[in-house]
């Protein structure tokens, strides 16, 4: 069933139909809104989010109506994973239906407990995320965690992984930014030297935030974006459902709710239709959220291995992908990342904000 899903998206994708008779293979879907740290680069400072959970109800309906055609679901969003009492059982939900599962988390709350319960599910795919390799810039970044106390949790979660020889991915990544970009070779050297770490990720950062004017013009977009046809789709903690993962964050408007309307119905609404049928025509620069999109646009010959290949092995090459193509061992122009505003004077340096006051 699954293979027969990616075939007739494949197929849609190359013909370039508007209305998709399958559904994505990926899914983003935020199981919970509740954070426990500041960070200045992320969406949630300016959509501020409620302290909730996503419904039993609602995951349980995404599960069962996506289930034998989803290949992987990145259970992350604008909240940390880890909060979610239930992500553990979402996790193993998941895993019975045959979908692999990613978090990403900040590690402040990974302690030696958690680590070995997060060790014993079937997560097959985590993400550690740690902007810096020094302490003024990792706290400047992510205000609330402790430089020390988060690297020892990720060290001693990759260590338990090693001991136990779990199959479990881990992705050590840092969001290049003005601040951290001078400290990427000590990071890599750093965290290559840690057992357990599987591979190392320099993400380009792919919010608006720190770069108001980045984004993609009408004559970048040459390609239909593949969000539209293979997925993720995002799925917020309340069950609305947007195109892709940068739509909420650019003040998008939701496609849909996970159980007022099925998700076949969703992922062709009218809206959806209407975004292919600009991609399509080479018009996308002409939709709001697309053309603010810091998202790097693949080649098509790209997003034809994302689809002749399951899910979750797409999801564990695309960082091994990108560090190819950034380091000039493959084409350039396999990937299209969004041009940044053109720079008229000297970065701020890093302030650090007294979190006592």
């Amino acid at each position: 069933m699954r293979i027969w899903n990616r075939a007739k998206l494949l197929w849609a994708y190359l013909r370039k139909h508007r209305r998709v008779r399958a559904l994505p293979v990926e899914y983003i879907v935020e199981t919970t809104a509740k954070c426990n740290i500041y960070c200045i680069m992320c969406p949630r400072e300016t959509h501020k989010q409620p302290k909730e959970d996503m419904e039993d109800a609602v995951f349980d309906t995404l599960v069962r109506e996506s289930g034998a055609t989803a290949e992987h679901m990145m259970l992350i969003g604008l909240g940390e994973p880890l909060l979610d009492p239930k992500i553990h059982d979402r996790i193993g939900l998941c895993h019975d239906h045959a979908i692999s599962t990613l978090i990403s988390t900040n590690g402040t709350l990974l302690d030696e407990e958690a680590a070995e319960k997060l060790l014993a599910t079937p997560l097959e795919h985590i993400t550690l995320s740690f902007d810096g390799a020094k302490k003024e810039t990792f706290e400047f970044y992510r205000k609330g965690a402790k430089f020390e106390r988060v690297r020892d949790n990720f060290m001693r979660f990759c260590e338990l992984k090693a001991r136990r020889k779990s199959k479990m991915q881990i992705v050590v990544q840092l969001v290049r930014m003005d601040g951290n970009a001078a400290e990427v070779e000590e990071f890599t050297r750093f965290w290559r030297a840690v057992p357990g770490v599987d591979l190392i990720r320099i993400k380009e950062d792919e919010t608006n935030l720190m770069r108001p004017d980045a984004g993609h013009t009408a004559a970048e977009w040459k390609h239909p974006c593949h969000y539209l046809w293979r997925g993720a789709m995002y799925v917020k903690h309340s069950g609305d459902v947007y195109p892709c993962c940068q739509s909420y964050m650019l003040n998008g408007q939701p496609i849909g709710r996970i159980g007022e309307q099925p998700l076949d119905r969703i992922f062709n609404s009218p809206e959806m239709i209407k975004m292919r049928e600009l991609h399509i025509r080479g018009r996308a620069g002409e939709i709001d959220i697309c053309a603010k999109c810091c998202t790097t646009i693949p080649h098509p010959a790209l997003v034809v291995g994302s689809l002749l290949f399951h899910g979750k092995t797409v999801r564990s090459l695309l960082p091994l992908a990108e560090k190819l193509i950034y380091m000039a061992k493959l084409p350039q122009r396999w990937l299209n990342p969004p041009k940044p505003a053109p720079r008229t004077e000297k970065p701020e340096p890093l302030v650090q904000i007294d979190m006592r006051k």
